[in-house]
Order: structure tokens, then C-alpha cells, then sequence
């Protein structure tokens, strides 16, 4: 799924080098470490955003390329607080990203299946932009874990979740890979590092 050996410079100084991940289908990989230490620049070469200064990276049996449609069919990503459609509700954002990925079925219940778990049942028609920052970070969420994938980047995916939010993204991100994606997080979350890594990579 993911296989690297590769280094990342900013300026004169690398970020790291001689990195080396080799990430199988079904499982998670929990990055850690404090601000600066070059987790969103690990996932943003995952990605194809960002090449690396030195050494390789392959995903998915390619290199990297977010422009590529293959790869962003075989990829999905989270790397920053994206926009929503402010007009559209919960329930129209789900049926519009099922509509978007040939060959992707969507449920016969978006929101028993996808919406109610994510403690957004009262919410579903609701739009965007009048939902709270927590609600609207579980929709992004949704989003990125909904679609068709082998692989889902998620940065700080922490980010405005309460306890009962982590809960349900941990649960989220487990039976993603119990279907057989893998998973890369970069986290400040104890919660969803100890619930959810099967391997950790501390750049601190």
C-alpha cells in the first residue's frame, strides 16, 4: 500500500532522512510528534502535494500524483479544515459524494448507516453552514471515510471532536481497516493513536 524510503529538507535542515514506512492494506499508522516536526509534510509526499528531497515513495503502486484520477480514486484525503458547501446539508453532501465515484453504492439509509452514528441524525438536512464547528468537522470526516478508497490521509483529524467525537472516530477508522484500507494519521490524540495505530512513527 505504502512503501518509502525518503528524506525531507527545509532549507538547510531536514525535517527527516532516511525514513523508511512500509504500510500494509488494513492497517494504521499513527504519526506523532510536536508542530514542526514534519507530519504534514510526510502525508502532503504520501499525497504527491510535496516531492521528497530525496529517495522514493510509492502508493497504491505508484508514485504519488494528486492529479492523476486514478490516484485520487484509490487515495482519499483530509489534510486541512476544506470547505463545505455552506448551502448544502449533511444529507445532500453524502448523496453528492456517492454520486461522484463510479461504481460506489450508496446506502439504502444515508442517515441511519453514515449520518446518525456520526451524531448528526438531527442535523441531516440542516445547511453546512449553519452547523457547528465539531459537526462540521465530523462531516468533513465523513467525507473522506465515505467514499471509495484504499487509503485515507487524515491530518489532526482531532481538531474540534469532543470526547464522544474520538470515540466515533476511532470507530470509524477501525472498521475502515477491518475492511481492508489502510489508514495514516498524523494525531495529537492519545485516544486515537492507543484505539486505533498498528504502527507509530514519532518525529519528535
Amino acid at each position: 500500500m505504502v512503501t518509502a524510503e525518503f528524506g525531507v529538507s527545509a532549507g538547510d535542515d531536514w525535517l527527516f532522512q532516511e525514513l523508511t514506512l512500509d504500510l500494509l492494506a488494513g492497517q494504521c499508522l499513527a504519526l506523532t510528534g510536536p508542530n514542526g516536526t514534519g507530519k504534514s509534510t510526510l502525508l502532503h509526499c504520501l499525497y504527491g502535494l510535496r516531492p521528497p528531497t530525496e529517495g522514493f515513495v510509492t502508493v497504491c503502486g505508484s508514485r504519488p500524483d494528486e492529479r492523476a484520477p486514478d490516484f485520487r480514486r484509490s487515495v482519499s484525503v483530509l489534510l486541512d479544515d476544506s470547505a463545505l458547501f455552506d448551502e448544502l446539508s449533511p444529507r445532500q453532501h453524502l448523496d453528492l459524494l456517492f454520486r461522484s465515484f463510479p461504481g460506489a453504492t450508496p446506502p439504502d439509509d444515508l442517515v441511519a448507516e453514515w449520518l446518525e452514528p456520526a451524531g448528526l441524525g438531527h442535523r441531516v438536512d440542516v445547511a453546512a453552514g449553519q452547523l457547528s464547528a465539531g459537526q462540521r468537522r465530523r462531516l468533513l470526516l465523513l467525507g473522506a471515510l465515505a467514499r471509495p478508497h484504499d487509503l485515507v490521509l487524515l491530518d489532526e483529524p482531532e481538531r474540534a471532536l469532543d470526547t464522544a467525537g474520538l470515540d466515533w472516530l476511532a470507530g470509524l477508522v477501525n472498521a475502515d481497516t477491518e475492511e481492508g484500507a489502510a489508514a495514516v494519521l498524523a494525531t495529537h490524540s492519545r485516544v486515537l493513536v492507543e484505539a486505533c495505530a498498528d504502527l507509530i512513527l514519532d518525529l519528535g
